[in-house]
């Protein structure tokens, strides 16, 4: 689930590997361009309009060969689409190496110097421009991405892929004994054979950051979020201490289940929880092993979502309409007719395409797609609900400047997804006529459906946060390649009270197990939209008078709400972050506190539930 304009940030700044930083490659036309801006507050001024509208006209092209790509995979569309890949890295490493040279130009504009910093704060792995340096980084991430890609772990001593192996650690039939046999092998041959490389691959990007104005990759990743990057940091951190109550609460239910199940032996009733017995390679959510945990009668709640599709008789594009009607019912215009004519909604017969739901505006105006394989099932109902507010968001921006085309911060987007998902209540099913008001579930079914999201939600909030704080002290320095490893694992147990099923050797390089490292995709990002979604759907229930509790609300139908909603998702990145937050919840403050009220009634049931344990790791 995910957006995919492509002109997020700017041209390919999503991709890890700068190929053409060293000057190699044929990029004359943009530093001839470049050479033609003096240096000085108009010239950087001017510069900054020329690659605007040279990254707008690039996007609109890279856009439909991604498309086409993605729903039509082929050879040939693999090769047109990496060849636009390249050519976006190319543009994207100039740009970010001139606005440097521009960003140092006392006098500056504020908003020139605010897309200065965009331009150049927006690669993932900057190279220096030292002969080679930028052909080796590309190597390095390269072969991480494709170490990963092809990574096995073993069960019961046969080889086993990614794919299947993090399938069957959800299988709940699979005794303690497997599980960590497939968690220390993921771990051990995946990850091991990255460490040099990746102390390489640091040593390159720090040299490129330091090259762009920064102390190294950390800070310039924690300077795209309008405010000092130490600022950020501590904000982040306060966030964490809002919702870390909530999560003790379930770490300390859910190791008390797990004790019940498995005896001291394998969980003991106090201190940390072992890594592979949480349904999931990293811990990093819990849902596999809800029916473990879940209370006596949880599983009915009285209506299936599914079900009620099959009862409306739904097709596919229907289940896109009903959540269109959400949108249209906050008062947002109808989609244009090309979003049903060129979206894809379910998996053509006849070739091979990428199913994983995304949402799109190719032209950066109004030509928004989903591409989906839709299933007639809860899960994709609520799927398209999510996508759509990644759309709605597009096209309410689209009046801004190219470098304006995106979320206030990373994590808005995926956070209006995910607020639109939440809206999916009893409530609003009665609201569109697909549940009858005599089938809402009673207030005795809440603990059960909040405790299943809180599995997922609340489980992720410590994870989401830790893995940038780890790779933030490799870039900086105070974890240093000796101690990747442990400075890892007490990251996670700190956080997250975990700890891994087996002792781990000194040389080990467990994060190059979770993709993201390897990867090189930032992840705060994610813990931002897990704080944020909340925080919009309290600030939409709050404006709509919804007086039941938090979870139940719907504000559907409520054009006021969609009115205020629309003055934020319009402002695009066009203002620092606290301006579009402050549109539409009255705060310039992200918070944590929107989350708790939601869980409130679990919390109490949690505390309830854990009186006379030991909370705490």
């Amino acid at each position: 689930m995910k957006f995919a304009s492509v002109a997020l940030g700017a041209l390919a700044f999503s991709l890890a590997s700068p190929a053409w930083a060293d000057g190699h490659g044929d990029h004359s036309g943009t530093m001839e361009a470049a050479s033609k801006f003096p240096m000085t507050p108009q010239g950087a001024a001017d510069w900054v309009d020329m690659v605007e509208k040279e990254g707008f006209d690039f996007t609109v092209r890279a856009g439909r060969v991604y498309w086409v790509n993605s729903t039509y995979l082929n050879e040939d569309t693999d090769a047109l689409a990496a060849a636009v890949g390249a050519e976006g890295t190319e543009m994207s490493v100039q740009y970010a190496l001139e606005a440097a040279k521009y960003a140092a130009i006392p006098g500056l504009d504020a908003e020139v110097s605010r897309k200065l910093d965009m331009l150049r704060n927006g690669i993932v792995l900057p190279a220096p421009t030292t002969d080679g340096a930028a052909v080796e980084l590309n190597e390095i991430a390269t072969r991480l991405n494709s170490q990963y890609g092809k990574g096995k772990g073993t069960l019961n001593g046969e080889a086993i892929n990614g794919s299947d192996i993090e399938a069957q650690m959800g299988n709940l039939e699979r005794t303690p004994a497997e599980l960590a046999e497939m968690w220390s092998s993921w771990h051990t041959q995946v990850g091991a054979p990255m460490k040099d490389d990746y102390a390489r691959m640091v040593e390159i990007a720090n040299e490129g950051a330091s090259e762009l104005g920064f102390s190294d990759v950390g800070t310039m990743w924690r300077s795209g979020y309008d405010m000092p990057p130490e600022e950020f940091s501590a904000e982040l951190e306060r966030m964490w201490q809002e919702v870390a109550p909530l999560y003790q609460s379930l770490h300390t239910y859910v190791r008390a289940k797990l004790n019940e199940k498995h005896g001291d032996a394998i969980q003991p009733a106090t201190g940390p929880i072992r890594a592979d017995l949480l349904g999931n390679m990293w811990a990093q959510e819990w849902g596999n092993i809800y029916p473990l945990v879940a209370p006596e009668g949880a599983g009915d709640i009285g209506y299936d979502l599914t079900d009620l599709i099959e009862q409306k008789g739904l097709s596919e594009i229907d289940m896109v309409k009903v959540g269109e009607q959400f949108f249209s019912s906050l008062g947002f215009e109808p989609l244009p007719e090309t979003f049903y004519t060129r979206s894809q909604f379910t998996k053509p017969a006849d070739r091979e395409v990428v199913c994983h739901a995304s949402a799109w505006n190719i032209d950066n105006v109004d030509d928004i797609r989903i591409k989906m394989c839709i299933k007639r099932n809860a899960d994709d109902f609520i799927t398209i609900h999510h996508e759509l507010g990644h759309n709605y968001y597009q096209r309410a921006y689209n009046q801004q400047d190219y470098l304006h085309l995106n979320g206030a911060n990373d994590g808005f987007h995926e956070a209006i997804g995910d607020m639109i998902a939440l809206s999916i209540t009893p409530e609003y099913l009665v609201q569109i006529d697909m549940l009858d008001r005599e089938d809402v579930p009673g207030a005795d079914k809440d603990i059960g459906l909040l405790l299943r999201q809180a599995m997922d939600k609340i489980a992720f909030l410590p994870f989401g946060l830790l893995v940038d704080k780890w790779r933030w002290g490799v870039f900086d320095g105070s974890i240093t390649p000796d101690t990747y490893n442990s400075a890892w694992h007490d990251l996670k147990r700190e956080y997250q009270g975990i700890t891994p099923s087996t002792e781990r050797p000194a040389d080990s390089f467990d994060p190059g197990a979770k993709y993201h490292i390897p990867g090189n995709t930032p992840y705060t990002r994610y813990f931002l939209a897990r704080i944020l979604q909340f925080q919009f759907y309290k600030a939409a229930c709050d404006q709509a008078g919804w007086e039941g509790p938090l979870h139940r609300c719907s504000f559907y139908g409520n054009e006021e709400v969609g009115k205020n909603l629309n003055a934020m998702l319009e402002m695009g990145a066009s203002k620092p972050w606290p301006d579009a937050l402050e549109a539409f919840t009255g705060t310039r403050e992200m918070s944590g506190t929107a989350l708790v009220e939601y869980f409130a009634p679990l919390k109490a049931w949690l505390d309830e539930q854990n009186e006379g344990l030991e909370a705490g790791w």
